[in-house]
């Protein structure tokens, strides 16, 4: 299926979008159509697997336009691959007024999608919007602690204590003015990388795509912390769905039906780990058929 590629400005930054046209008009009223906002995970791309979900999103007639955050994949900002929670949320909030302008779109049916980082950051971007008409949380990370607690499960001491200290090396780097440190995204088990639990490196590999780069800016070792969306999930006030890997080593299955339920949200559970509602995974189309049911739902005339 063919897209248009957008460009649009997020803080004076040029940011880079796909823009997937509905395949059909069974969504669609003198208003224009429905179209869902879709950003990647922690350090993913766009090119990393979210074509797939678009693709299968348009079939319940929706538009798609799924972006890259400013310092990865296509679009422009320095530094690179450094992860700021709230520079996110920002370029999130800007991918939505850019979607909203599109030709033939009804700007006050947006759908927030998101996965893994970007499925809290959804929680947060909703609230207080009238212009939101669903949310879409895949696997998300909705409390920072949580999942701090869930790695400490996983990961030896040790290699957590490595990590960390990456992260207070990079924060006083970039306090005198110098390059943020960086580290690996993902890694065999035992290695310095912010996910390093037996398995995701392979399944990482499988999904990534040309612009994604290996590496992230350490300093989001200390900062998720700090990042607890979930509790938007009670604000919202526009239909929600959470979908929740049952065995997710990644993300905690219990913050996020804790967030699903104050967000009054439709809720389906797949017996998985963290990356297996992806592109080649044994629930990736299940995943999608849940997706589009709700939309169809929740948003037909």
């Amino acid at each position: 299926m063919s897209y248009e590629s957008v460009t649009f400005m997020s803080a004076s930054t040029p940011c880079d979008a796909w823009h997937f046209s509905a395949s059909n008009d069974s969504l669609t009223t003198v208003a224009g159509r429905p179209i869902v906002i879709m950003a990647h995970g922690l350090g993913g791309t766009k090119d990393s697997g979210l074509e797939s979900f678009a693709e299968g999103l348009t079939s319940a007639g929706v538009d798609v336009f799924a972006f890259d955050y400013r310092g990865f994949g296509a679009s422009g900002g320095q530094p690179r691959q450094v992860v700021s929670l709230a520079g996110q949320l920002e370029d999130y909030r800007a991918a939505m007024a850019a979607a909203a302008s599109l030709p033939g779109v009804d700007a006050q049916r947006l759908v927030l999608w998101g996965v893994s980082l970007s499925g809290g950051t959804v929680f947060a971007a909703a609230v207080g919007r009238t212009d939101v008409a669903a949310v879409i949380a895949l696997t998300p990370l909705v409390d920072g602690v949580a999942a701090a607690k869930h790695a400490m499960s996983s990961h030896k001491p040790a290699v957590m204590a490595r990590s960390a200290a990456r992260g207070v090396a990079s924060r006083a780097s970039t306090a005198r003015g110098k390059a943020p440190v960086l580290m690996p995204l993902v890694g065999p088990p035992g290695t310095v990388a912010a996910l390093s639990l037996d398995g995701l490196y392979e399944q990482y590999m499988s999904i990534a795509g040309p612009t994604w780069r290996n590496e992230i800016g350490a300093s989001i070792t200390l900062e998720l912390g700090s990042h607890r969306p979930g509790r938007f999930a009670k604000q919202l006030t526009c239909p929600l769905l959470v979908q929740i890997a049952d065995f997710d080593r990644s993300a905690p299955p219990q913050a996020a039906a804790k967030a699903a339920f104050k967000g009054r949200a439709e809720v389906h559970h797949y017996p998985c780990d963290h990356f297996d509602v992806h592109v080649g995974a044994d629930w990736h189309d299940a995943a999608i058929k849940h997706q589009v049911a709700f939309l169809r739902r929740k948003l037909g005339k």
